[in-house]
């Protein structure tokens, strides 16, 4: 059994994702955030549910709540879920 994602879960996931793909985390926020402007985002937090960017449209710091399509039970399950976002862009922004 996986972990549950903790507040100390969501800290590790969000400094790998910022640190090593944020690339991706700006796509979170340009596809499923609805902020196509978007030149830069910082995965803030995550948890079952969804996750908190902070993203940088026109010059203004602009916060994003991404809903997943179906709550997470795992931090196993949260990185399968980010990955197919990446993989399947609009499909699992259905929250």
């Amino acid at each position: 059994m996986s972990e549950p994602i903790t507040a100390a879960v969501s800290d590790r996931i969000c400094k790998h994702m910022n640190k090593d793909h944020a690339d991706a985390v700006l796509m979170y926020a340009q596809v499923y955030g609805k902020a196509e402007s978007a030149i830069a985002a910082t995965m803030e937090s995550i948890d079952a549910e969804g996750m908190n960017l902070t993203a940088d449209v026109d010059g203004a710091a602009t916060p994003l709540r991404i809903p997943f399509d179906h709550k997470l039970e795992s931090a196993k399950e949260a990185h399968h879920v980010l990955v197919e976002m990446l993989k399947q862009p609009g499909e699992a922004a259905q929250g």
